[in-house]
């Protein structure tokens, strides 16, 4: 079994029993997805480690790809391991982030996982931290309540893919013949982000560069979150926020494809 769902931000109370009465009759082997913005890995304190251990008590395993909310710094500094035919890096044993770029075998579904996203709250810049202005500027920005973040507090350049990242993930795709059952990302296809987001997204290389691999790949899913909204795109373009949303079993995809074949 795998079930998808959107951004957490940390806030994992979406899983209980009570909210997802599904767990009671799943294992470690099925799977729960996070779009991005997982949040679990952020400051290391006490409540952050809490929650992070009852996740790990869940009956499933989950997984996350990034989002533009994530600590970088933390995330980067866990260990890669292979898994199931891709990257993940481990913050518990059944909890695992699917790296940028890569291709897993997941619950009999091949699944490409490309995290990532362009921050759209920082209208009113960064702020550097080290900057002997850096409170005055602050004072400032919070007074007219502008968007800003604080680079290496909570906002990281390393939000966006870099080129090692984008060439793995062509590496990846070229390897199984741009052909996969399931992708994972944060943020959307360039022309998809534009109706996700009512017209408001702006494009970007990330964006860009999933509306190539759109273009490009043949796939039966495609599941995103970022833009904090529950809604289906032309019949295989899932946006998902709070609700967890069960993926169709691998036969009743193979079924789908041998339709639309015909």
């Amino acid at each position: 079994m795998i079930y998808v769902t959107g951004d957490t931000h940390s806030d994992f109370k979406r899983f209980t029993t009570e909210n997802f009465p599904e767990q009671k009759t799943m294992s470690k082997s099925d799977f729960v997805i996070i779009c991005g913005d997982f949040g679990g890995v952020w400051d290391g304190s006490r409540e952050e480690r809490f929650w992070l251990n009852w996740l790990e008590e869940k009956p499933f395993t989950t997984l996350f790809v990034c989002g533009n909310h994530e600590n970088y710094d933390l995330l980067d500094a866990l260990p890669a391991e292979r898994w199931n035919g891709g990257l993940v890096q481990r913050v518990r044993p059944s909890v695992l982030h699917l790296m940028r770029g890569q291709t897993f075998h997941i619950g009999g579904l091949r699944v490409f996982s490309m995290g990532g996203a362009a921050s759209h709250d920082i209208a009113d810049g960064i702020l550097e931290p080290d900057d002997p202005l850096f409170k005055a500027k602050k004072r400032k920005l919070d007074a007219r309540r502008a968007m800003y973040r604080v680079n290496h507090r909570s906002w990281w350049a390393r939000e966006l893919p870099s080129d090692a990242e984008y060439e793995q993930a062509e590496r990846s795709l070229n390897a199984c013949g741009r052909e996969v059952d399931l992708i994972v990302t944060h943020c959307a296809p360039t022309s998809l982000a534009s109706r996700a987001a009512y017209g408001q997204a702006v494009p970007d290389r990330l964006t860009d560069y999933l509306e190539t691999v759109a273009n490009s790949c043949r796939f039966s899913f495609w599941c995103f979150g970022h833009y904090h909204d529950n809604r289906t795109f032309d019949g295989k373009y899932t946006l998902l926020y709070e609700q967890i949303a069960a993926l169709p079993s691998m036969r009743q995809i193979e079924e789908t494809g041998k339709r639309e074949d015909s």
